[in-house]
This record gives structure tokens, sequence and C-alpha cells, in this order.
């Protein structure tokens, strides 16, 4: 905890561009891919593909979707 306030202390005396990038680089840190994840979601997707191509699941039109 406290390596983080001076961490902050520092990055607070850093001109307003240089904070930017310090603040962008920490937020693409976070939102890095999960290969399980996206693993597991490629699976699920086929099968809802596969579910309504055989026709076990029925589609929204479009414009159904979005006039709520």
């Amino acid at each position: 905890m406290e390596n983080s306030k001076s961490l902050l202390e520092m990055a607070l005396q850093l001109k307003p561009q240089d904070r930017f990038l310090l603040i962008e680089g920490l937020i693409r840190s976070l939102d890095e891919p999960n290969k399980d994840i996206d693993e597991i979601w490629t699976k699920e997707a086929a099968k809802r593909l596969q579910a309504h191509r055989e026709g076990r699941t029925k589609g929204i039109p479009y414009n159904k979707v979005f006039e709520e």
C-alpha cells in the first residue's frame, strides 16, 4: 500500500501527457485478453449457431430488437 501511495505521488508530478500515457498503459494491462474465456465463448457461440441452423432456436428480426 505504501508503494502505491508513493507511485501515485510520483505520477501526479508528471506532465499531463505523461500521466495520460501512464493511465493508458495501466488500463490496457487490465484489459488483456483471457484465452480461456475466449475459448469458452467461441465454443458457446458455435453451439448457439448450430442450434439456430438446426431450427432449435428462433431469431429476432433486427428492426424488432432495436425498436424496444
